[in-house]
């Protein structure tokens, strides 16, 4: 049973309540400001809204396609969501960057609900949690993409929240688990499972209900399982159905035993996660006093602090044995590392020492303004070479001063938890609007888009000199096909037989990219990009291009 014995919290409800409001209210015009800066982003955004752009002109609302070809990767509930807003204010991208902002904001609300089920007689916890997880840079910045993660962690908590109703015994909402579980499902696949199931399984050990009465939980839990599992089926069924054989065994067979079957071959080791847990909780990894905490914490004296331990510990152990490791695949427990971080500092000893405060992060943050003070004069004297750091001097000493400013916010004394808060949703924005001002015009697509809606509006066929993620169709509303195929050879090729399209190559250098005649050039990330008419790869062409 569960000890109530803890720390009291820091300030009555009421206060608290209305301070947490003010944070979050703040952490949503943060929010707004970053994603409306700037334009999707290839590739993660910018894929997202050409598969909902063609699902759309389609009128495909069962198979989501991407350059058109039925696209087996994702499930169709973001789709869905942004063709909802789509149907009530017009295509744009102005909506789908709203409805991020919207789920990450749920995402806070349900960690909230989730922090007074787990943690009743401690508003401290309650009051912690969500500030904590609205300042993970990591998290914060991956939020700002047009992407399935945000939506699943509002899923997986739901999930959570229905497998723990109330405090004591009360037994689970085994219905909404259900909702929620097939909810996930159609927002990123079988994954869901491995993000809500293991602490399903492991439901004794922190759940009383669960603990007395083993045999329901494990049978109730398991036909709402299946209950979903049959809603994710019934949708491939009938997307199957429509988007033909090929589609359908990637969809059934390829998205599932195979990549489960592929899932164990260790292509990144077993402890490829370790290095990366310290970037993904920053700022707090710069924090040594809830690190202190975590020591003191009673797991055995606390159901709530074993069901953090249940579900955060198999969930971590289960994508390290993945092979695909990416560091986002982790942002459905944002909200389960910021409750284990609330309840270190919970626990922490109210004797500790002054020490413990943010002086690194102070550091941190002191050392970064220095450098983009310096930025400017170490261009000048040819000490830096990065054409980005070169862009990013330009504008770099204002956002200097303003780390400068919040690095000695964080050295004075006094509501360490909201100083950082702060500093990092400032930060995080400062460093948005820096790249914006700087460096955005290397990922901005919007010109490139509008030259090859022209030649589609031409009916020029286009050839993309790579692997094609969809880039310039939503933003140039293409409704046709991109041919795509890599190196010279299948280039030269494809003009032969198309000599009156246009190519979008990929130069290493700015030399290369204006080598011949081009109908656009850009910078493109780390390389160029260069759109020219694929008569210029003939032989008999006046100056063929290399």
């Amino acid at each position: 049973m569960r000890s109530h014995a803890g720390p009291a919290s820091p300030a009555p409800a009421f206060p608290s309540n209305r301070r947490l409001a003010g944070w979050l209210a703040l952490w949503f015009a943060v929010a707004l400001v970053a994603i409306f800066q700037h334009g999707p982003v290839p590739m993660y955004s910018t894929r997202t809204l050409a598969v909902a752009w063609e699902m759309w002109q389609r009128h495909s609302f069962l198979v989501p396609y991407l350059n058109g070809a039925p696209y087996s990767d994702k499930a169709p509930l973001l789709f869905w969501l942004i063709h909802a807003g789509w149907a009530l204010v017009g295509v744009s991208d102005g909506w789908p960057r709203l409805l991020e902002v919207l789920l990450g904001a749920v995402q806070l609300l349900l960690c909230i609900r989730l922090a007074r089920r787990l943690f009743p007689a401690q508003a401290a916890i309650a009051y912690a949690a969500p500030l904590l997880l609205m300042s993970f840079s990591y998290a914060f910045e991956f939020g700002l993409q047009s992407m399935y993660e945000v939506l699943l962690a509002d899923c997986v908590l739901a999930a959570l929240l229905a497998l723990r109703p109330g405090p004591g015994e009360e037994r689970p909402n085994l219905p909404g688990f259900a909702v929620a579980v097939a909810l996930g499902l159609l927002a990123k696949g079988p994954v869901m499972l491995l993000h809500a199931g293991l602490p399903w399984l492991l439901g004794p050990l922190w759940q009383p209900w669960a603990s007395r009465y083993r045999a329901r939980w494990y049978a109730t839990g398991a036909l709402a399982v299946l209950a979903a599992l049959a809603v994710l089926l019934a949708w491939a069924l009938g997307a199957s159905a429509v988007g033909g054989e090929v589609y359908r065994q990637q969809l059934l067979f390829h998205q599932t035993a195979g990549r489960v079957v592929d899932a164990f071959a260790h292509r990144q080791p077993l402890w490829w996660y370790l290095p990366v847990l310290p970037a993904l909780v920053f700022p707090f990894v710069l924090w040594p006093r809830p690190w202190l905490g975590i020591v003191a914490l009673p797991l055995n004296r606390d159901d709530g602090l074993r069901f953090l331990a249940a579900w955060l510990a198999p969930v971590l152990l289960g994508f390290s044995l993945v092979s695909g490791k990416q560091a986002y695949y982790l942002l459905p427990e944002y909200a389960g590392f910021a409750l284990l971080l609330a309840a270190a500092l919970a626990y922490a000893p109210s004797n500790s020492p002054r020490g413990l405060g943010p002086w690194p992060l102070a550091l941190f943050t002191l050392l970064l303004g220095i450098g983009l003070l310096a930025l400017p004069t170490l261009v000048a004297r040819g000490v830096v070479q990065s054409p980005m750091l070169h862009s990013f001097a330009t504008h770099s000493r204002g956002f200097g001063g303003l780390f400068v400013l919040l690095a000695a916010l964080l050295a004075t004394r006094g509501a360490e938890l909201e100083k950082i808060v702060l500093s990092a949703l400032l930060g995080v924005l400062a460093i948005n609007t820096l790249f914006t001002l700087t460096w955005w015009h290397a990922f901005d697509l919007r010109e490139a888009s509008a030259v090859l809606a022209r030649a589609e509006a031409e009916h020029r066929p286009i050839f993309n000199n790579e692997g094609y993620n969809g880039q310039f169709t939503f933003a140039g509303r293409l409704t046709r096909r991109i041919d795509e195929a890599a190196g010279p050879v299948a280039l030269r090729r494809w003009a032969v037989a198309h000599p009156q399209g246009v190519v979008v190559t990929y130069p290493r250098t700015e030399a290369e990219a204006r080598a011949c005649p081009a109908l656009h050039v850009q910078r493109f990330r780390g390389v160029w990009l260069a759109i020219r008419a694929a008569s210029a790869y003939l032989p008999q062409s006046a100056t063929p291009c290399p």
